[in-house]
Parts: C-alpha cells; sequence; structure tokens
C-alpha cells in the first residue's frame, strides 16, 4: 500500500470520528408534557417566566441552588430546579430556553438561556424623511 492511500485512510478516520463527536450532542426542543414522557431524554424547553410566583435563590445560604416557576410554550407551568448562580436580570428576560430533563415533578435545568427585551422597540423607531 502506498504511502498516499494510508494517509487518505486515516484523514476519512479522522473525519468521521469528528462528524460522530458533533452530533452526539444535539438536544431537541420539546416541552415539560414530553420531558415527563420520556424523563431520561434531555430537552430544550422554551417558555416564558412566571413572575407571580418566588424564586428561591439565596447566595449566603447556598449560591448553586436556583429554583423558580415557568410555563412552556403549550401552556405547562413547571418547577425548574438550577445548579447555579441565578443569571443577571433574569427577571427582566422575555422568554427562558432550559436544557435539562425531568428528575421526579421537578425540571433539572443543566443550562438556561435568556432572549433579553430588547432596546428597540416600535414606538422608539422614527424615520427622517428628507424633505425636497
Amino acid at each position: 500500500m502506498k504511502k498516499i492511500h494510508i494517509l487518505l485512510l486515516v484523514l476519512v478516520a479522522v473525519s468521521i470520528g469528528v462528524i460522530v463527536a458533533m452530533t452526539g450532542d444535539y438536544t431537541t426542543y420539546g416541552s415539560f408534557a414530553l420531558s415527563k414522557a420520556s424523563p431520561k431524554q434531555t430537552l430544550n424547553v422554551v417558555g416564558y417566566l412566571q413572575k407571580d410566583k418566588p424564586l428561591k435563590y439565596d447566595p449566603k445560604v447556598d449560591p448553586n441552588y436556583f429554583e423558580f416557576t415557568m410555563s412552556d410554550k403549550e401552556g405547562n407551568v413547571q418547577q425548574v430546579y438550577y445548579k447555579g448562580a441565578k443569571p443577571q436580570d433574569f427577571e427582566r428576560s422575555e422568554q427562558i430556553v432550559v436544557k435539562g430533563r425531568m428528575d421526579g415533578a421537578t425540571f433539572h435545568a443543566s443550562e438556561i438561556l435568556m432572549k433579553c427585551p430588547s432596546k428597540y422597540t416600535d414606538d422608539q423607531i422614527r424615520l427622517k424623511e428628507k424633505e425636497a
């Protein structure tokens, strides 16, 4: 076998390894109902913070314990536990994406992503027309 053939085989093997490694981290989007149906599957749940429910976070007692209530896009309300610090401006977020899985009656999030309110709203943007 020529050296070029061996080199090509090694490159193909490395390429396949990279592709397999990249596809192993994908998670799907779902709801709390889907997470309850398959508790071992990691899901991304998109929803909204229930602002009328209390947030449980006391950094003096445990800085890595944050608990809140959110509703998903289907309207399912769920208690969410996050092992980490409360994100800054969490209460001001428009939308929340939590990545995790169900454990009993609580959703355990491993990551929290927030969509913050836009500083540009429709009533603030005004176009000035040039006068001819």
